[in-house]
């Protein structure tokens, strides 16, 4: 009797509420739009978009008090090891970047929902994919990264396919649907094979027992780690899993591609850190090398297929924002690869450049949804003159194109991949760090171009050789009305972030020199 006792005992688990706040309040506000989109009519519907808003920033003021020392939730013993979810340094900052990447794709969806698109459901898969996006850097067991990598997902898709009879938006979220899919399955079977030959699927537990293991299942745990990490891989846009990314930016609503380029990848990420640094170090043998590669032909990739974007007449600014992040998340992997080589902490690097990329590429998808009210093409020859018609756009806009190339006044922009190359120096792989300064070289070149056509004089009517000279002239009339109050809110808060990061850049890199767990 005592035995059964204290194993009903150790089944029953303290909930600390203000630890699990921030993704318990978005998910809790995810239900109450769903529901009140039953019985709202149509003119109150831009409701639903306020209580979102209010939702995501009560869930990010409650990241406030938890930014004093660790706490641990759902807990099977009083081990603090065999924890489900636990809010330290890396977790705040994690949710900090997820919750509030998801506050500015609020901002910038708002008009949209009033014209295009359904509003309640929208904004229920927005916050359902926030609440996951917000659960997974707090999950640690492989079960609950699972979930939440899936809650976060699944949402996601219907948020590209939304705009309904539109057939690129609907090829978009198939694309992207059954390339996670096989991915997530593939993960899956990974995790069976670390189950099965450690017996636990607590990250730190796991990092134990794989000490552990007898010679004859070391090939099966090999393969249960390079299998998980697929999954995770996907999400980062690693090559060769980035090939939906450019179709499903272009076919997603412009502020859906915002969310999936950032908090999308701060999903993946953040998986791939759980697993290799906590749960795996004792096979880095193994994903070391593998990092490595992938942050190598990842950065070029993306900044190859770049580079061929600004040679054609037809550059669209969100597939080329869509083959920087690309080459962006080559630079991301370069510290998690540096850490399985060196005992220093490598991967406040990653975290400190996710901040900064984070916010510069809000920024600039910001300015992409204005010229897009009038240029629904989106190319980037629609930016030509943009300073003309909106000075202070464009100097934003330019602004963030330099932090992502990495020149001042992008202070922050330099810092970030200063601090990343040094990682890669620093753990012995100079390789890498003579690749990364190549890529940084290449994308020097269409960042560039970029931001000289922000300031170059618009073209008259040779520059429209196919629109005629009544559309341009109503274009023009358009182009001098003023954007939706949200969008500029968020194109002032990323600008203004970003500012003060260069002036005081050590509020983010400080990140890079501290232990997070």
């Amino acid at each position: 009797m005592t035995v059964a006792a204290d194993s009903v005992t150790s089944l029953v688990q303290s909930v600390d509420w203000l630890t699990i706040a921030p993704p318990t309040i978005t998910a809790t506000v995810a239900l109450i739009v769903l529901v009140a989109d039953l019985f709202v009519s149509e003119k109150r519907k831009p409701l639903l978009g306020a209580v979102s808003i209010a939702g995501l920033v009560a869930a990010l003021i409650t990241l406030v008090p938890l930014r004093k020392g660790n706490r641990a939730t759902f807990c099977l013993t009083t081990d603090a090891d065999a924890c489900s979810y636990t809010a330290d340094r890396f977790t705040l900052v994690i949710q900090l970047l997820v919750l509030g990447g998801a506050l500015l794709t609020a901002l910038l969806s708002l008009h949209d929902t009033r014209k295009k698109l359904p509003a309640g459901e929208f904004w229920f898969l927005l916050l359902s994919s926030a609440a996951g996006a917000a659960l997974l850097p707090a999950s640690r067991d492989l079960a609950t990264l699972v979930v939440a990598l899936e809650v976060a997902s699944l949402p996601a898709f219907a948020l590209v396919g939304l705009r309904r009879g539109d057939r690129l938006s609907s090829e978009a979220a198939l694309k992207f649907f059954l390339s996670s899919v096989t991915a997530t399955a593939v993960m899956l079977l990974g995790v069976s094979f670390v189950y099965a030959t450690t017996g636990t699927l607590h990250l730190t537990q796991i990092a134990t027992e794989l000490d552990k293991v007898p010679g004859q299942l070391d090939s099966l745990a090999k393969v249960g780690v390079a299998l998980t990490l697929v999954g995770f891989a996907f999400k980062t846009a690693a090559v060769p899993f980035h090939f939906w990314v450019p179709d499903t930016y272009v076919g997603a609503p412009l502020p859906v591609a915002a969310y999936l380029s950032v908090v999308g990848k701060a999903v993946g990420f953040s998986g791939l850190i759980l697993v290799t640094v906590i749960a795996f170090p004792g096979y880095a043998d193994v994903w070391g090398p593998v990092m490595a590669v992938l942050a190598g032909l990842t950065m070029t990739a993306g900044n190859v297929a770049a580079l061929r974007q600004s040679a054609t007449r037809a550059w669209s600014a969100v597939r080329l924002l869509a083959w920087s992040s690309v080459a962006q998340a080559g630079y991301l992997l370069v510290p998690i690869a540096a850490a399985a080589y060196s005992s220093d902490d490598q991967i406040g690097a990653t975290v400190a450049y996710a901040l900064m990329y984070g916010i510069v590429n809000l920024g600039a998808f910001a300015v992409a949804a204005v010229v897009a009210r009038t240029r629904p093409l989106n190319r980037i020859s629609d930016y030509r003159g943009l300073y003309t018609t909106r000075p202070l756009t464009a100097l934003a806009m330019g602004f963030f194109l330099l932090c992502l190339a990495g020149l001042p006044p992008g202070i922050v922009g330099l810092f970030a991949k200063v601090t990343v190359f040094s990682s890669a120096v620093d753990a012995g792989l100079g390789w890498l760090a003579v690749v990364m300064a190549i890529n940084v070289v290449i994308a020097l070149y269409y960042y560039l171009q970029w931001t000289a056509i922000l300031f170059r004089a618009p073209e008259g009517a040779a520059e429209a050789a196919t629109e005629s000279a009544e559309a341009d002239g109503e274009a023009a009339a358009a182009a001098r009305r003023r954007a939706p109050a949200p969008v500029t809110v968020a194109i002032v808060l990323t600008a203004v972030v970003g500012v003060v990061l260069s002036g005081y850049p050590q509020l983010v890199l400080r990140f890079a020199a501290s232990n997070l767990f």
